[in-house]
């Protein structure tokens, strides 16, 4: 959490977490150049850092993002309009830390980033501080013999000899080595990975610890706004899932990108924590496949693709994944309880959600539920976060309950307060235009029903 003692604490007086205090040395400032408790001595200012508004060379400021060539990619990067073209990608100058699990893909899509780079990028710059150059470079190879195999108009042999020329691996974990290569030679793009394993020798501490971590990730900060080079860190996370170091961490850099997705599925989300140039709302969609990672155009497809349409508890919902609309499927499984506490289990969505709407369907649509097991899962591995999908939730209950199929080609969309009533969601126009799109006929909201009592009287569930 960044809270500094001069002694070691057992429980962390600011987070409350025990046993996660660090020892970092640092270095005692001197008495000319800092200022003690008393004012000491003031330290000159150097002219050039106040700039005035006014004065700021227009021009001279980068325009436009750097395309990735992955469109999921450039989507949680962020979106500029200018000069009324719409540009996604990477801000000149920009340091993007992203985290996930061991194995998730965060090494194979940057890897996937830099041949696709590799041809309006002078030079790329790859700090391997965890494999060799060969092993880099036999992924590399893997992807692209894939790729030519798969894409009769891509040439893997000219996109060999575009990297042969381009990318350039840089072995050391010095990050002062690292500062004073990037100084000297100014690459356009620069990859670490990771940054757990930079040191400097200025500190004290084993790589990956505290200090090294917020001194190493502050240097190239500096470096990137200097030259305009963006800078991709790699990131390793916790037990808990959170990104490895201090939280100073996320706030030094620029945006924090988050790789996620269940091992034995084949979807990864990319998802943005923080973003200060787009979104923080919007999600890639990648699957997994033989090449690595590739882009899921119509995600709704994937995650409807074994949906039954005669099956009894299963309802549709229409999400939104930043400006993207989803369809999803919503299972529900409702059984005798044989315990004195009935259970309320969810995938995918938050259980005290799940416990709120089976209270409202006991009270207002007079569903027995007390004395019932209620298990709900979203299809696909997905994660709802949005109030939404609580219609479908409801309507797929009360199917399961009352071993009622749904009618065909519907979908449910809407928020169900504690009164039973149907509350109206933002982007509903959106929403609907894509359940048309995909061949829904009909959509029910809360113009269809003014509560959830009447629409499963309408849906002959009550």
């Amino acid at each position: 959490c960044g809270e500094t003692s001069p002694k070691w604490m057992g429980q962390c007086p600011n987070c409350g977490n025990w046993n996660t205090m660090v020892e970092t040395v640092v270095e005692k400032p001197s008495g000319k150049t800092g200022r003690n408790a008393l004012g000491g001595q003031q330290k000159p200012l150097d002219p050039q850092a106040v700039v005035q508004f006014g004065d700021v060379d227009q021009k001279a400021l980068p325009q436009d993002r750097l395309s990735t060539g992955i469109g999921e990619f450039d989507r949680v990067l962020g979106i500029t309009t200018s000069r009324g073209k719409q540009t996604g990608g990477i801000v000149p100058g920009a340091v993007i830390l992203i985290g996930g699990e061991p194995g998730i893909g965060k090494s194979t899509l940057l890897t996937q980033m830099v041949i696709e780079m590799a041809e309006q990028s002078p030079q790329i710059l790859y700090v391997a501080g965890e494999e060799s150059p060969s092993q880099i470079t036999l992924r590399i190879n893997r992807i692209l013999q894939i790729e030519d195999k798969n894409k009769s108009d891509k040439n893997a042999q000219e996109k060999q000899k575009i990297l042969s020329s381009r990318l350039k691996f840089l072995t050391t974990t010095d990050v002062d080595q690292l500062i004073t290569y990037i100084e000297q030679q100014k690459p356009s793009i620069v990859i670490v990975d990771s940054i757990q394993s930079l040191t400097t020798d200025d500190l004290s501490g084993a790589a990956g610890s505290v200090g090294q971590l917020r001194e190493g990730t502050d240097r190239l900060t500096q470096i990137a706004k200097r030259f305009h080079i963006p800078i991709f860190l790699v990131g390793h996370v916790t037990k808990e899932g959170e990104i490895a170091g201090p939280k100073v961490l996320e706030h030094i850099v620029d945006a924090v990108l988050e790789l996620s997705g269940e091992r034995t599925g084949q979807l990864r989300l990319l998802r943005a924590i923080k973003n200060r140039f787009g979104a923080t709302d919007e999600v890639g969609i990648f699957q997994v496949n033989d090449v690595g990672l590739s882009e899921v155009i119509n995600p709704s497809q994937i995650f409807l693709g074994e949906h039954d349409r005669q099956a009894v508890g299963s309802a549709i919902a229409c999400v939104m994944e930043g400006t993207r609309p989803l369809l999803v499927e919503v299972q529900a499984l409702v059984v005798d309880s044989q315990l004195a506490m009935p259970r309320r289990v969810g995938r995918g969505v938050q259980l005290s959600r799940l416990q709120v709407l089976a209270a409202v369907l006991q009270k207002h649509a007079r569903l027995p539920l007390g004395s019932t097991d209620i298990f709900v899962n979203i299809a696909g591995g997905f994660t709802v976060q949005e109030p939404a999908i609580d219609l479908a939730l409801c309507v797929a209950i009360a199917s399961s309950y009352k071993n009622i199929s749904l009618p065909e080609k519907s979908v449910f969309i809407g928020e169900v307060g504690l009164l039973g009533e149907i509350r109206q969601v933002g982007y509903a126009d959106r929403r609907i235009k894509e359940c048309k799109r995909l061949g829904y006929t009909s959509i029910f909201t809360k113009q269809s029903a003014p509560s959830v009592a009447a629409l499963l009287k309408q849906l002959k569930l009550s």
